[in-house]
C-alpha cells in the first residue's frame, strides 16, 4: 500500500508540473478561438490575418475585460503561420508612443517593436513560424525592417497606441489604425490585396495534437517527466493505460494545479507603501509555473521594459480603500512616476471595472492640465467619492461609495521597480486624509 501511494503521489506531482507546463498554451488556443471565430471584426474579435481595432476608450459600464485602460487603443491580430510567412507593416507613427508586442501561444514576448525599440519611423517585419526554412532573396530581405521568428504557428499581435481621448486625437489615431497592415507573403511579393471570405466555425475543437507548437529545446526535462506518464508531444494521451491508483490520483490535479498558480502572486509580488508590484512577464525560461501564473491573470502582459502595472486596495495604515473616506497621494517635486513615455492612475472597482462617475473620468495622468503646488512643486492627487472643490477638481479621481482598486501604469519606465539599482524612486503610499 506504501508502494502504491508514493507511486501515486508521484504520478500526481507530475502531473501538476505537466499542468503547469501546458497552461499557457491552452489558455492562448481558447483565447485565440474565442477571438477569431468570427466573420467580420468587432467587438474586440477579427477573423485570422486582420486586426481588431478599437477606435475608442470603453464606457464605464463596460463589462468585457477587467482592468480597461484608458490610455491606448488596441490593435489586435491572430496570425497563422503554418503554410506560409505574414508581413506586418506599420506607418510612420509622427513621435506618438505606439507598442505592437508579439506573443507565441506559449505566451513568450517573441519581439516587442514599438516606440522604446526602434523609434517612430514606419516599419514593415516578416513574421515566420517554426516549419518555415525557405531563404529571402538579398532583393526581398532588404524591404523588411525585421526578419522575426516564432516557434509556435500562431501567434498574436498586442498593438497599444498612445490616444489622449479627445476628438480630434481619436480621428488621428484611426487614420494610423487604418494603414497597420497585415498580408501574406505572397500578397506582399505580388502587392495584390487579400479577398477571403471568413466564415464561423460552428464546432472549432481544440487540438493539442498537431505538433504545430512544438516544445523548446529548454523543456527537454519537463518532457522526460512527462513522458514517465504517457505523455508525449504530438500524442493522443491514453488515460486507460494509467493504473487505478494513479488515476485517483490525477483525478485532484486541476484544482491542486490551479491552488498553486492562483497563489503564486501572494508569495512572490512585492509591496511598496502597500502597492502590489507584480513579477515581470513575458520571459519565462523553465519558469513554468509564472507562465501560468501571468497567463490565468494577465494574458498578454507587457515586458517590464515597456510598462509596469502595480496597483493597490490600502492606505499607508494597510486599511482597506474605501470611498467612505478621502485621500491623497502625494508626490514630491520632481518624483512623479520616472518613465520615458508616460504614466497614469487608474480607478476600478473590486471586479477591475470602471466606476461609474459624473465626471465620467476613469484615470489621472500627465496628459490631464494637473495643478501643481506653487510652493515647492509637488502633486497631490486627491482621491475619493465627492469632489474635493472647484479648486483641486482636475487633480480629482472619482471613487466609488464602497472598495476600489488603484492602478498605477507606467510606459516606458526608466527604472523597474523594486531593484537593487532603484534607489532614486518609491511609490507613495496613498494616505487618508481628515477634513
Amino acid at each position: 500500500m506504501k508502494t502504491r501511494s508514493r507511486g501515486g503521489a508521484k504520478a500526481q506531482n507530475i502531473a501538476i508540473d505537466a499542468y503547469l507546463y501546458g497552461y499557457a498554451l491552452i489558455t492562448s488556443e481558447v483565447t485565440r478561438v474565442q477571438m477569431t471565430n468570427v466573420d467580420v471584426a468587432q467587438n474586440l474579435k477579427a477573423p485570422m490575418g486582420e486586426f481588431m481595432n478599437a477606435r475608442h476608450y470603453p464606457p464605464a459600464n463596460y463589462r468585457g475585460v477587467t482592468a480597461p485602460n484608458a490610455d491606448t487603443l488596441y490593435s489586435v491580430a491572430w496570425l497563422d503561420l503554418g503554410t506560409e510567412p505574414w508581413v506586418f507593416s506599420h506607418p510612420d507613427m509622427a513621435n506618438r508612443f505606439y507598442l505592437f508586442p508579439m506573443y507565441d501561444l506559449w505566451t513568450s514576448v517573441i519581439e516587442s517593436p514599438g516606440k522604446r525599440t526602434a523609434g517612430t519611423a514606419a516599419a514593415t517585419y516578416i513574421l515566420t513560424g517554426p516549419k518555415w526554412k525557405s531563404k529571402l532573396s538579398s532583393a526581398l530581405r532588404q524591404r523588411f525592417t525585421k526578419h522575426i521568428q516564432t516557434p509556435t504557428r500562431y501567434m498574436v499581435i498586442l498593438g497599444r497606441t498612445y490616444c489622449t481621448g479627445t476628438p480630434e486625437d481619436y480621428a488621428a489615431v484611426h487614420h494610423l489604425q487604418d494603414q497597420y497592415l497585415l498580408r501574406p507573403l505572397s500578397a506582399f511579393v505580388n502587392n495584390t490585396n487579400i479577398t477571403s471570405i471568413h466564415k464561423i466555425d460552428l464546432n472549432p475543437g481544440f487540438s493539442m495534437t498537431d505538433n504545430d507548437n512544438p516544445p523548446l529545446k529548454q523543456d527537454r526535462h519537463i518532457m522526460e517527466k512527462m513522458g514517465n506518464l504517457g505523455l508525449f508531444p504530438g500524442q493522443t494521451f491514453n488515460w486507460n493505460k494509467l493504473n487505478s491508483h494513479n488515476q485517483v490520483a490525477l483525478n485532484r490535479v486541476p484544482k491542486l494545479a490551479f491552488n498553486k498558480i492562483s497563489s503564486f502572486q501572494l508569495k512572490t509580488a512585492t509591496m511598496q507603501n502597500g502597492w502590489l508590484i507584480p513579477e515581470s512577464a513575458g520571459r519565462y525560461g523553465t519558469d513554468y509555473l509564472r507562465r501560468a501564473y501571468i497567463a490565468a491573470y494577465g494574458w498578454g502582459a507587457n515586458l517590464r521594459e515597456d510598462a509596469i502595472y502595480p496597483h493597490t486596495t490600502v492606505d499607508s495604515d494597510g486599511k482597506k480603500l474605501s470611498g467612505a473616506n478621502k485621500y491623497v497621494l502625494h508626490f514630491a517635486k520632481g518624483q512623479t512616476p520616472p518613465v520615458n513615455a508616460f504614466w497614469s492612475i487608474t480607478m476600478y472597482d473590486p471586479e477591475y471595472f470602471f466606476v461609474v462617475n459624473p465626471l465620467n473620468k476613469f484615470t489621472l495622468s500627465p496628459r490631464d492640465p494637473l495643478i501643481y503646488n506653487a510652493k515647492d512643486g509637488s502633486l497631490d492627487l486627491y482621491i475619493q467619492h465627492t469632489s474635493p472643490g472647484l479648486d483641486k477638481q482636475i487633480n480629482w479621481l472619482p471613487a466609488p461609495k464602497g472598495s476600489f482598486i488603484l492602478m498605477l501604469r507606467m510606459y516606458w519606465p526608466k527604472v523597474f521597480i523594486p531593484s537593487a539599482s532603484n534607489t532614486s524612486w518609491i511609490i507613495p503610499a496613498v494616505k487618508q486624509i481628515f477634513l
